[in-house]
């Protein structure tokens, strides 16, 4: 018999849902992650670390056209146009312009700090359908110092009612984790005083920036569990009034999820510097090599290049994900996870409480219950520069191990 994990009901019911997994044979969602600019600098930026090498080598406009162009002509039904910060490039409404052209529902994620009246009904004239804007916490103090930038707790509140104002419905996007998830609660009455009709309360991924700085990010299990049942009485209250989505952080769920619906299966992510990508985050495979849109059509990327095909359906699972009933819903769980808790990315998800790199989970969550002064590193060029001019990053240690005394 595996390990059990202990679960309360909150997280177990949420850690067992699971979504329609689309298998359309081609990409239905693009996300342009337009820039790796940004004048925030959180510490859990889903940014590659090494992202400051790419801040001068972005595609143009007519480059981006071109990508949505092909995207269109592929099948893909959604583009969501994200960064760093997207709004930091001047010809945004006319790459949402041009994909609206195309047919494509658009999207933008955005910190909102440089929203203004202006640049949001030129957003709305170019066809921008969906508008979420992403905040760190509900109080100034902390929401700015996760952030790293002051005055932008206040920015954030004028661009929800501005986006408000040009009749956008607005989505709010919180990456929780254990500096802030102890206020859950006052993160959802702020997006219903914000007036939000969706409410994403996104547990921080552990890999980039959040994976440097896991030991002040990851939540002890007590602090999961009041979240899940926080966010379990707030969908009931709010129901039919606003969307909330909350779902348990991969190291506290037994089994791991289809990571984007299974690899090269329904996403596709093109980077700021060209990059094509089955997962904003698959650049830190080291161990593959990926297309850029500079030299080869996305058609040839999505159904050729051999970085999509690698982990591509069922045939490539180990054991004991080859036999295991599950290999059809969660395709082995998340292909950088793996490889970033164990150097090999065709390994079963670390997550899975099947996986026999599962103790490197446990080891993180004992991690979690230590208590240490916050020391991250903020996502910044600076730091870009010094991690990955650094030796090649280990597996995450175990346990913090205390200071010698005497």
């Amino acid at each position: 018999m595996p390990p059990t994990r202990p679960t309360s009901s909150a997280t177990a019911g949420v850690a067992g849902e699971q979504t329609k997994i689309l298998d359309l044979g081609y990409p239905f969602s693009l996300l342009c992650e337009v820039t790796f600019r940004c004048p925030l600098q959180c510490p859990y930026c889903s940014n590659p670390l090494a992202f400051a090498r790419s801040l001068r080598d972005e595609l143009e406009t007519k480059e981006w056209i071109r990508v949505l162009e092909e995207a269109a002509g592929l099948g893909v039904l959604q583009a969501n146009f994200s960064g760093g910060e997207p709004l930091l490039r001047k010809d945004l409404p006319e790459l949402i312009g041009a994909a609206h052209a195309l047919g494509l529902y658009t999207n933008l994620s955005t910190g909102g700090t440089l929203l203004t009246s202006e640049l949001a009904g030129k957003l709305k004239e170019a066809g921008l359908a969906g508008f979420q804007l992403s905040i760190q916490d509900s109080r100034p103090e902390s929401a700015e110092w996760i952030a790293g930038m002051r005055g932008s707790f206040v920015k954030k509140a004028e661009a929800a009612r501005v986006a408000r104002e040009a009749g956008f419905a607005l989505g709010i996007n919180a990456v929780l984790h254990r500096q802030n998830l102890d206020r859950i609660e006052e993160i959802i009455a702020l997006a219903e005083e914000w007036g939000a009709e969706r409410l994403e309360l996104a547990n921080a991924q552990y890999n980039g920036w959040a994976l440097e700085n896991r030991r002040w990010l990851l939540p002890t299990r007590a602090q999961v569990e009041q979240a899940s049942n926080v966010a379990a009485a707030a969908q009931a209250r709010l129901k039919g009034k606003m969307d909330l989505l909350f779902v348990i952080p991969d190291y506290y769920a037994t089994y791991p999820k289809a990571c984007l619906h299974g690899w090269g299966r329904a996403f596709l992510t093109v980077s700021a510097d060209g990059q094509a990508l089955p997962c904003q985050a698959a650049r830190e495979i080291t161990s593959l090599s990926f297309p850029n849109v500079r030299e080869k059509s996305l058609r040839d990327i999505w159904f050729d290049s051999e970085a999509f095909n690698r982990f591509r359906g069922v045939g490539w699972l180990p054991e004991p994900c080859r036999s295991c009933p599950r290999r059809d819903i969660d395709f082995g769980g998340c292909r950088c996870q793996a490889f970033l808790l164990t150097q090999d990315a065709g390994a079963t998800d670390p997550a899975c409480i099947l996986s026999p790199h599962h103790h490197r989970i446990e080891e993180a969550l004992a991690e979690a219950e230590t208590r240490e002064t916050v020391a991250w590193s903020y996502r910044n060029p600076i730091e870009s520069k010094r991690l990955s001019e650094a030796e090649p990053r280990p597996t995450p240690p175990a346990v913090a191990k205390p200071k010698p005394t005497g």
